[in-house]
C-alpha cells in the first residue's frame, strides 16, 4: 500500500464519547495552521452524546437532546466521523488502524478514548434475560422495552452510577431495590453519617436499600426472577440493572502491546503519552500515576493536554481533584478533598452539622491547627459546595475561624472573598465567567457557554451561570433579556400584567399592542395560557383555538401514532361503581387502552382525533367532565381514604381533596399543577411531593407548597400549620394566583420558589402575612375563575361548529387509521418506532434515478371556512394526507405533506403556525421540530425536509396544486413494519 499523499499529519481518535469529542474539539481549535487531519471512530450508532445526563433520555425517550455535536459539526470542521464502526486493531509496525468494517487508516498519532465498560459480577446466571447494564442509550432503550414485563427491579451498586440507575428505574414505575456490597451507600465519597442521611432520604422515596450484600447467583429459568446473596438471603425481582462500577476499555491497547496498569488502564505520562510515544490515551481508559479517573472533568483536562502537546504547547496533566457535586434521586450530594482525613487520630479534626428535619448533613475536615480545609461531605444541601471547594484548593491559610465555613445558608460567611468554582466539569470559576462576560460583552447564555465552556458538561451549573450573566448585565446598566421570544420584547410576567391592566382578550390584540410579527410556537401557547388564566374563556373559541399546543387544541394528550388520551376527572380519586362501569363500556366500545394512573384516575389511550367528541359525549352523559390532563393546569388532587376508612386518619382527606380539586379545576398556569391531601402524618397521598399538599393534623391541616416529583424531585416546604379548611383554601387561592401572575413560562412551582429572593420565608410573608397587600385581589381573581368554570369538553360536545374541527379530513368524511397496533398484556398499543428512520423520498426521486417532474393539477380541497385562521387541517388526496394552512385572516395559504419526516406520523396539520425571522413555519406537535412553509426545510437544524405545494383561493374555494394521486402515495404515512421499504 502506498503511503498517503495528504501533507497533513493524521490523528486517529479511537472512541467518540464525551472525551473523544472534546479532544477533537480542542485540536480543531488549537490547530490554527490546519496541520492535522482528524479521523474519529465510534462504535455506537450516533455521534458523541452527553453520557453524564444519560438518565434524561427517559424524559422524552429521544436521544437528540443529549447530542453534544451534530454530524454537521464534524463536516464543517473537517473531522472524518465513522459511527457504528469500532477500531478492531492497531498495527503499530505499519502505523495503521483497522476497523470492524475493514476500513484502514494510516496514522501519525493515535488517541485512545475508548472509555470504560460496566463491571458485571461473574455470578452464575448473569446471562439471563432481564439483566442489563446502564451505560449507553441502547442500554436504556432495552431497559425501557423490558420494564413493562417486571414489577420490581434490583440495581446492583450503591455508588454514583447505581443511584442514578435506581432513580431511572423508580421513575419507570417499578418497585426499586438497591443492592450494595459495602456497609454504606457511596462508600468512596461519604462517611457513615452522611451515608445514613442519604439512606433515609432514599428510603423515604420507597426505594429499598440492601447494604452489605454480595450477589451469589442470579435466579430464574431463562429470565431473571431474583437474586441470591452470599449470606443466604434472597430477593425476588423481575429485572436487574448492574451499575457496580467500571473497568477501563484497554483491550485494544493490550492487543497491540502497550503497557497497562496492574488494575487496568493504559499507562500514560503527564503528556498523555503511552509506552508508544505516537499513541496517547485520555479519559477513563488512561491510567495516570496509578489512577484511573471515572469522571468527565479529568477526561476533559486530559483531552486539553493531549491536544495542546500535539500542537506545540507544552502541557502536563498533574492529576485531578475528584471532588464532585451531584443530585442523586433528587438529593444534593457533594464530596471534596479527603473527607476521611479525620479517621487517623490527631491528623485532622472535623466539624459537623446535622438537621434531621430537613435531611441535611455537613462535615468539614480541617488540619489539626484549623488553618486549612482538607475535605468535606455535604448531603441534602450542597449550596456551599463551590465556595468550600475554592477554599480547599487555596494555598493560603484560613483567615477566619473554621466554624464560619459551616454555614447553613449560601456560603455568605466568606463575604464573597473566595473565587468559587462554578463549573467543575470544565474547571471554570465565577471570576472567569464574569470576566468573559465583561471582556466579550456577552449577552446570552449560549455566548457564555461557548466562550467559557461553563455549562457544557453535566449542565448542573447552568442556573448559577445564568445568575452570573444577569448580575453582570445589570451591573453594566444593561437590561437583562428575559423576552418571551423574538415576537415579544417582554417577559411572561410583564405580558400578564399588560393583558390584565389593559383588558386584552385576544392574541391578535396583544401582539398588536406590544409585540411584532405573527408569533410562534413559543409565544402563542404562553399568551393563550395568560388569557385563559385571566378571563377563563373557552380555549377553543375561534380567537384562541389555534394558539394552543395540540394537547389543548384537541383537549387530550397527543400520543404515539397521533392518537389522544381520554382522561375524565375523578375528584379526590373517589368514583362510584356505575362510573367505573361506564369507563369500561366506553373503553371496550372504542377499543381503547386503559391504565390506572398514579394520580388516581383511569386513562384511556388510543383515541383517534375524529372520535374524541363521540367518546366524550358518552362520558359527559354519564356525569364525567374534562380531567384537564392535557393542560398546563391543575391535573389532580390525590388523596388517601382518611378518616372515612383508615384507622389512623384524623381528618376527612377525601372530602377536602374533592373540595380543593373542584375549586381549582381548569386553572391555567405556567406549568401543570398537582396537589394532594393526606389524612394523617403517614402521608399516603404523597402531599410533600406535589405543587401544593395538605397533611392532616389533630388541629387541622399543614399546608406544603412548591414540591414536585418527576425528573428533579423536590420536597415541598411548609407554608403554614394547623389550618382549618377555609383558611387553607384562602392561602391556596393566594398562592396559586400569585404563582400564575409571576412565574415564567413552563416554570414549575419548585423552580419558581428556588429562584425567588428570600425563598419560602418571603413567600410566606406574601401569602400569609400579605406583605404586598395583594391578598384580597388574588382571592378575588381566584373566585372569578371559580365562578366562570365550564367543562371544556361539554362546550365542544354541545357546539357543532367546534366539533367540526375534530373531523380527520376537511374534504371528506373518510377516516384513515394510519397506525399499526400490537397486542400486549390483553390490550393494544402502537408498534415501536424503528430505531432508524429512512428519509422521505422526494416526489422527483433520489439523484441516482431522477425522473421527470410529474404534472400537477389544481385540486379543490374545501371552502375557506373549513380551515381555521392561523391553523391547519388535513385533506385526503388518494392515499396521501396533505396539510393545508391558513396563515392569518388575510395572510397567505400554504400546503405541505401531513407526515412529519421525523417519526413518520401524520400530524403536521395540527401544529402551531408561526414565523422565524419572517419565514412562515409550522411546528410538529409531537417533538416541536419546525419546518418552513415556503421551502419545506427543517428550521430546527436537522437534515430533513417536507414537500410543499402551492395554494390558491378563488372566492370561497381553496385549491392546492398537487401531482396525481398515484404520485403522492409516497407521502402517505408508512406503516411502521414497512418503514425500511420507503
Amino acid at each position: 500500500m502506498n503511503r498517503k499523499r495528504d501533507p497533513r499529519r493524521t490523528v486517529v481518535v479511537v472512541g467518540n464519547g464525551m472525551v473523544g469529542h472534546r479532544f477533537c474539539e480542542r485540536l480543531v481549535a488549537l490547530d490554527l495552521e490546519r496541520r492535522y487531519r482528524i479521523v474519529t471512530f465510534g462504535e455506537e450508532p450516533r455521534p458523541a452524546y452527553d453520557r453524564v445526563n444519560l438518565s434524561k433520555f427517559f424524559d422524552k425517550r429521544d436521544a437528540e437532546p443529549l447530542q453534544i455535536a451534530t454530524r454537521a459539526w464534524y463536516d464543517d470542521n473537517g473531522v472524518e466521523l465513522h459511527v457504528g464502526d469500532r477500531v478492531a486493531t492497531i498495527d503499530r509496525e505499519r502505523r495503521m488502524v483497522v476497523s470492524t468494517s475493514g476500513r484502514e487508516v494510516e496514522y501519525d498519532a493515535v488517541v485512545l478514548a475508548t472509555g470504560s465498560a460496566p463491571f458485571v459480577p461473574a455470578a452464575p446466571g448473569v446471562d439471563k434475560k432481564g439483566i442489563f447494564v446502564y451505560r449507553t442509550i441502547e442500554d436504556l432503550e432495552a431497559i425501557l422495552a423490558y420494564a413493562p414485563h417486571a414489577a420490581a427491579a434490583a440495581v446492583i451498586g450503591g455508588g454514583l452510577l447505581g443511584l442514578e440507575a435506581a432513580k431511572a428505574v423508580r421513575e419507570l414505575g417499578l418497585q426499586t431495590h438497591v443492592v450494595e456490597f459495602a456497609p454504606r451507600l457511596m462508600p468512596r465519597q461519604l462517611d457513615d453519617e452522611g451515608a445514613r442521611t442519604l439512606l433515609a432520604k432514599i428510603e423515604a422515596m420507597d426505594v429499598r436499600v440492601h447494604l452489605g450484600k454480595s450477589t451469589r447467583e442470579f435466579l430464574g429459568n431463562g429470565k431473571v426472577e431474583g437474586l441470591a446473596f452470599a449470606d443466604g438471603d434472597a430477593l425476588e425481582v423481575g429485572m436487574v440493572v448492574v451499575s457496580a462500577g467500571i473497568r477501563p476499555r484497554d483491550e485494544l491497547a493490550r492487543a497491540c502491546g502497550l503497557e497497562v496498569g496492574p488494575r487496568g488502564g493504559v499507562v500514560v505520562d503527564d503528556a498523555m503519552r503511552t509506552s508508544d510515544p505516537e499513541i496517547l490515551a485520555v479519559g477513563e481508559v488512561a491510567s495516570h500515576r496509578g489512577m484511573v479517573y471515572g469522571l468527565v472533568a479529568p477526561g476533559y483536562e486530559m483531552a486539553e493536554v493531549a491536544a495542546g502537546n500535539l500542537t506545540g504547547a507544552a502541557k502536563a496533566f498533574a492529576g485531578f481533584d475528584m471532588s464532585t457535586k451531584l443530585k442523586l434521586m433528587g438529593v444534593d450530594v457533594a464530596s471534596f478533598g479527603d473527607p476521611f482525613a479525620d479517621a487517623e487520630a490527631g491528623a485532622a479534626r472535623a466539624l459537623t452539622f446535622e438537621d434531621p428535619f430537613r435531611g441535611v448533613y455537613k462535615k468539614l475536615v480541617f488540619n489539626a491547627e484549623g488553618s486549612r480545609l482538607l475535605g468535606g461531605v455535604l448531603v441534602g444541601d450542597a449550596s456551599d459546595y463551590g465556595t468550600l471547594l475554592s477554599v480547599f484548593k487555596s494555598d493560603k491559610p484560613l483567615s477566619f475561624a473554621p466554624g464560619e465555613l459551616l454555614s447553613t445558608g449560601k456560603g455568605s460567611a466568606l463575604g464573597g472573598l473566595v473565587d468559587a468554582q462554578v463549573c467543575s466539569c470544565n474547571n471554570v470559576t465565577e471570576s472567569q465567567v464574569c470576566e468573559a462576560i465583561r471582556a466579550g460583552k456577552l449577552t446570552t447564555l449560549d455566548q457564555v457557554k461557548s466562550c467559557t465552556q461553563a455549562g457544557t458538561g453535566c449542565g448542573g451549573c447552568l442556573p448559577r451561570v445564568t445568575g452570573l450573566l444577569k448580575a453582570e448585565l445589570k451591573a453594566a446598566g444593561a437590561r437583562v433579556d428575559d423576552h418571551l421570544c423574538e415576537h415579544f420584547p417582554h417577559s411572561r410576567r410583564e405580558l400578564y400584567e399588560i393583558a390584565r391592566v389593559r383588558n386584552v382578550r385576544t392574541f391578535d390584540d396583544l401582539i398588536a399592542m406590544c409585540g411584532r410579527g405573527r408569533g410562534c410556537e413559543t409565544c402563542k401557547p404562553a399568551a393563550a395560557s395568560i388569557l385563559a388564566s385571566l378571563w377563563n374563556e373557552h380555549v377553543l373559541n375561534p380567537a384562541h383555538a389555534t394558539l394552543q399546543d395540540t394537547n389543548d387544541r384537541f383537549l387530550g394528550n397527543i400520543q404515539r401514532g397521533g392518537t389522544y388520551s381520554v382522561v375524565p376527572r375523578v375528584p379526590g380519586g373517589e368514583i362510584t361503581p356505575d362510573q367505573l362501569i361506564v369507563l369500561g363500556r366506553v373503553a371496550k366500545k372504542y377499543d381503547l387502552y386503559t391504565k390506572i394512573t398514579g394520580g388516581q384516575r383511569v386513562d384511556l389511550f388510543g383515541a383517534p382525533v375524529h372520535l374524541l367528541p363521540d367518546i366524550w359525549a358518552e362520558l359527559i352523559e354519564a356525569g364525567f367532565e374534562s380531567g384537564h390532563a392535557y393542560g398546563k393546569s391543575l391535573r389532580t388532587v390525590k388523596s388517601c381514604v382518611g378518616s372515612s376508612w383508615c384507622r389512623f386518619g384524623v381528618q376527612d382527606s377525601v372530602g377536602f381533596a374533592i373540595r380543593v380539586e373542584l375549586r381549582y379545576r381548569g386553572l391555567r398556569a405556567p406549568h401543570k399543577l398537582k396537589g394532594a391531601v393526606s389524612g394523617c402524618v403517614r402521608e399516603c397521598a404523597e402531599a410533600q411531593g406535589k405543587d401544593f399538599g395538605l397533611i392532616a393534623t389533630e388541629k387541622g391541616y399543614n399546608l406544603y407548597v412548591c414540591g414536585n416529583g418527576g425528573a428533579r424531585p423536590r420536597h415541598a416546604d411548609l407554608l403554614a400549620a394547623d389550618l382549618d379548611e377555609d383558611t387553607a383554601i384562602r392561602y391556596l387561592d393566594r398562592f396559586l394566583m400569585y404563582y400564575v401572575r409571576t412565574a415564567d413560562k413552563l416554570t414549575r412551582t419548585s423552580t419558581w420558589l428556588e429562584a425567588m429572593d428570600g425563598g419560602i420565608e418571603y413567600l410566606r410573608e406574601v401569602i400569609v402575612d400579605d406583605r404586598l397587600g395583594l391578598a384580597e385581589e388574588l382571592e378575588r381573581q381566584m373566585q372569578a375563575h371559580v365562578d366562570s368554570y365550564q367543562c371544556e369538553w361539554k362546550a365542544v360536545v354541545d357546539d357543532p361548529e367546534k366539533r367540526r374541527f375534530f373531523q380527520q379530513f376537511a374534504n371528506t368524511d373518510d377516516v384513515e387509521p394510519g397506525i399499526e397496533f400490537v397486542a400486549e398484556r390483553g390490550q393494544k398499543r402502537p408498534v415501536d418506532w424503528p430505531s432508524d428512520f429512512v428519509a422521505v423520498e422526494t416526489l422527483e426521486g433520489p439523484p441516482s434515478r431522477k425522473r421527470p417532474t410529474p404534472s400537477r393539477n389544481w385540486v379543490r380541497v374545501g371552502a375557506v371556512a373549513d380551515f381555521p385562521v392561523d391553523g391547519g387541517r388535513a385533506i385526503k388526496h388518494g392515499a396521501a394526507e396533505i396539510a393545508v394552512y391558513r396563515y392569518g385572516q388575510d395572510g397567505g395559504w400554504y400546503a405541505s405533506q401531513n407526515t412529519c419526516p421525523h417519526k413518520r406520523e401524520a400530524v403536521l396539520a395540527r401544529g402551531i403556525l408561526g414565523e422565524q425571522k419572517g419565514v412562515p413555519k409550522v411546528a410538529c406537535p409531537l417533538h416541536k421540530k419546525t419546518f418552513s412553509l415556503e421551502s419545506g426545510a427543517c428550521l430546527s437544524g436537522d437534515a430533513m425536509k417536507i414537500a410543499v405545494f402551492p395554494v390558491r383561493v378563488e372566492g370561497d374555494d381553496v385549491f392546492v396544486e398537487l401531482p396525481p394521486e398515484n404520485e403522492t402515495a409516497k407521502l402517505a404515512r408508512v406503516p411502521k413494519a414497512c418503514v425500511s421499504c420507503v
